[in-house]
């Protein structure tokens, strides 16, 4: 079916993140691995779940992701589950899409619904 992973940013290493000073920012990664399944709004049904179970902890204060700049796909699953283009940058795997959701973004969008 496929997988999803959260980690925190900081000091992930390997040149990922290198930047980041916040120990509340996670990073997450995920994949549809059968193709048949594309399109169905399962990915974004995963990322929103992801995304309030790491809320769920007061601690967390970002989530982050990065998807290819070719993955129109993955780019809009993460848009329609609340993240927001923060620019390009480049990655360990070469430049990908910053994308980020915070906790006061996911906070006004739950009190909006």
């Amino acid at each position: 079916i496929g997988y999803a992973q959260s980690y925190v940013a900081l000091g992930s290493g390997d040149g990922w993140w290198e930047e980041e000073t916040d120990p509340g920012v996670r990073g997450i990664d995920q994949l549809l691995a059968n193709a048949s399944q594309l399109g169905k709004g399962l990915g974004t049904k995963l990322v929103r779940a992801l995304v309030e179970l790491l809320f769920n902890d007061p601690e967390v204060t970002k989530i982050q992701t990065d998807p290819s700049p070719s993955n129109l796909r993955a780019i809009r699953c993460y848009e329609k589950a609340g993240f927001e283009r923060q620019g390009t940058v480049t990655t360990p795997d070469g430049p990908a899409v910053y994308m980020v959701q915070t906790r006061q973004a996911f906070e006004r969008t739950r009190s909006d619904a």
